[in-house]
């Protein structure tokens, strides 16, 4: 894609929740991971390359020691739909024992997120939370009824990017979230 058609993208596009918004979010997110982490020596376990924006607005917010890692499992790809997990990077640290925060853009479908759950139980960790900035409804999750353990903004059953989500491996950096509209 060029330029003057991903400039075409966004400004197509939809805003979602603006920059206020999500700082917002933030803060919430902030006094609820806080209040439940301050005491416990966690470990933050960031999703490439989605929960990298997020991670790295909420994170430097946090007023207690914590350590970070991060992992690389996709199925997207820089498609707008998802196919088999891949693993490009694995956590570099030992979970065992850890109360980890596994930190993510999106709640979709869940499959990456429930893939790298089940990753971080078999390393032994001590609990294993979710964290993201958005979750998606639908019916279509890989666990029904599955929930991320922290969130403050959803999303309609649409493609969305901004902050940390991509359309076809751009637009990450935008302090907006967008829906997706179609481009004549």
């Amino acid at each position: 894609m060029d330029i003057n058609q991903l400039n075409k993208i966004k400004s197509n596009a939809t805003i979602l929740y603006d920059k206020h918004t999500i700082n917002s979010a933030l803060e919430k997110l902030k006094i609820k991971i806080t209040a439940d982490y301050a005491d416990k020596n966690p470990i933050f376990l960031v999703v490439m390359n989605g929960g990298l924006i997020f991670a790295g607005q909420l994170l430097p917010q946090l007023n207690f020691p914590a350590q970070l890692d991060y992992c690389h499992a996709t199925r997207y790809r820089g498609n707008i739909r998802g196919g088999h997990i891949e693993w490009k990077v694995e956590p570099h640290s030992n979970l065992e024992n850890r109360h980890v925060i596994i930190v993510d853009d999106i709640l979709d479908e869940g499959h990456t997120l429930e893939a790298i759950i089940q990753d971080c139980k078999k390393r032994k960790a001590a609990s294993v939370k979710t964290l993201v900035l958005v979750e998606k409804k639908h019916n279509r999750k890989a666990i029904p009824n599955m929930k991320a353990d922290y969130c403050e903004l959803e999303t309609p059953d649409e493609y969305v990017f901004g902050y940390g989500m991509d359309y076809n491996h751009y637009w990450r950096n935008s302090e907006e979230i967008y829906i997706l509209n179609k481009v004549n």
